[in-house]
């Protein structure tokens, strides 16, 4: 079964500044938790995101990441996961953030 516009467009996909960051030593894998603003309108939502290896906690704060922000939230060990940050993997497997080349308004929809 192939995906449709439809498909596509029942995600929402929104472009937020990360605020805070912290480890996550009680992931399975690797990751980093993180706290996001996506604007007025959705507000700071919380993420677990396996990025440890190309980026360090005083990296991420004011970074602008995308973020898949209307799947259910899930539970990771002892922290709720609310939004899906997203990224792409490098030659070796490890997550490269997705983000706009411009600074952008928190909030807007990917479309």
């Amino acid at each position: 079964m192939s995906a449709t516009s439809e498909d596509f467009e029942r995600l929402d996909i929104r472009l937020g500044t990360v605020i805070d960051a912290k480890p996550f030593p009680e992931a399975k894998k690797p990751a980093f938790r993180l706290w996001i603003d996506f604007g007025p309108e959705i507000g700071v939502k919380r993420s677990s995101a396996q990025i440890t290896v190309h980026y360090h906690l005083d990296q991420l704060i004011g970074r602008q990441v995308l973020a898949v922000v209307n799947f259910p939230p899930r539970r990771i060990g002892p922290f709720e996961s609310e939004v899906l940050t997203l990224g792409l993997p490098d030659a070796e497997g490890a997550v490269v953030l997705v983000r706009p080349d411009f600074k952008l308004p928190d909030g807007v929809r990917l479309f």
